[in-house]
């Protein structure tokens, strides 16, 4: 295992980790930051950003309005933070990079969660189609409008390539420098490679417990299928008196630490059997060198298929679906038909097209994708109730 305080790497970050005085640069040139690093001037730029403050008022699993305790995209934005930074101290790697990547990650989904990210991509299927990560990638680099000298957020290229987790392979010559590791097969920075993982962590456990209070799973059935009873056993026998809901809180924190150990171990032991000592051997990698252990992505793999199951297919959740994706399809093809329905400053963009029927559609469906949920749901009474505002 190499030397964690290497003498090139500043606050005794491992060799291979993200150094952002080597940062690969950003798209349009600026001068350093003062005072803070390239990373953290992205983590701020993401936290003041328009994109950023919509999360709080956007689905995770249930639509915003029933219930103040459910996670949003805000929240749950904030956990994948706090759950990378937590992986990211203990593997010496940047921080403040796997922040900055964590906050941002989710900047592009719709409103509605995978609802209405769902009929958006069925919306735009012969438009150039829409990918919720490119989507995001999409307003750190074109849509905020905050800076005189650039468009955008103006990110570290580090930042950008965390946020686009995933691309079609069709799709990434359309990206520039973030796209090319899709074309030739090569990894993202650990620290990206983390992110993507404390996501996976945070959702899994958040669902577990908003699914268990709002009565959607099955608390025996949950612990006699999945890895969560097993804990959930540990919990009870040290806590006999305890009330349910310490007894949920208890098994959650402890499957969260659990997982975050085995991907520490797993990744440690990768690293040092590829003998990785530098971010570009972390990058030509044949395989992520972040990971869980073969027994517990078994786990975690049975554990998302009885969410999806048991939580995501519940008729009420199903329900609400349905409602969302029909709410999204009718306003973005309606928007589309009429753009004159649309916000001035949309509709400027929209004349800028000359009649390019992709251009236009990308246009509607940049209004719709940064919709929140009580927004869309305003927007469609003002559209198509005959009594509702202009």
């Amino acid at each position: 295992m190499p030397d964690l305080a290497s003498p090139g790497q500043p606050g005794g970050l491992a060799p291979y980790a993200a150094d952002p005085a080597q940062s690969r640069g950003r798209k349009h040139a600026e001068e350093p930051p003062a005072g803070r690093s390239a990373f953290q001037r992205d983590r701020d730029r993401v936290i003041h950003s328009g994109a950023f403050r919509r999360l709080e008022y956007k689905t995770q699993v249930f639509v915003n309005h029933e219930g103040d305790l459910y996670r949003t995209r805000l929240t749950h934005s904030l956990e994948v933070g706090q759950v990378g930074r937590a992986i990211a101290r203990q593997l010496a790697l940047n921080e403040d990079l796997v922040e900055a990547i964590a906050l941002a990650h989710d900047l592009g989904h719709t409103p509605f969660g995978h609802a209405g990210q769902d009929a958006l991509q069925e919306c735009m299927a012969d438009l150039g189609g829409f990918e919720h990560n490119i989507q995001s990638l999409r307003i750190v680099d074109h849509l905020e409008k905050r800076y005189g000298d650039f468009p955008g957020l103006n990110l570290t290229f580090e930042t950008r390539e965390g946020i686009l987790k995933h691309c079609a392979k069709n799709k990434a010559p359309d990206l520039g420098d973030v796209g090319e590791r899709f074309l030739r097969g090569s990894q993202p920075s650990l620290e990206a490679q983390i992110t993507n993982l404390a996501d996976e962590i945070a959702y899994n456990n958040h669902d577990i417990d908003d699914g268990l209070r709002a009565g959607l799973l099955s608390r025996e059935e949950l612990c006699a299928n999945t890895l969560y009873g097993t804990i959930f056993a540990e919990v009870q026998q040290r806590f006999p008196d305890a009330s349910a809901t310490i007894l949920r809180h208890e098994t959650g924190r402890r499957l969260i630490n659990l997982l975050i150990h085995d991907l520490v171990r797993e990744t440690r032991r990768r690293i040092a059997a590829e003998g990785v000592t530098t971010i570009a051997e972390v990058r030509a990698a044949s395989q992520p060198l972040a990971a869980h252990s073969p027994a517990i992505a078994h786990e975690v793999a049975t554990l998302k298929r009885f969410l999806f199951q048991r939580m995501y297919r519940h008729p009420r959740v199903h329900r609400q679906a349905e409602k969302a994706k029909r709410l999204v399809r009718k306003l973005f093809h309606t928007l589309l038909e009429d753009p004159r329905l649309l916000p001035l400053k949309y509709q400027v963009r929209i004349n800028e097209c000359d009649g390019a029927a992709k251009r236009r559609a990308r246009v509607v469906a940049d209004y719709v994708a940064g919709m929140t949920d009580r927004f869309a749901i305003a927007e469609y009474d003002r559209l198509f109730d005959p009594h509702g505002e202009a």
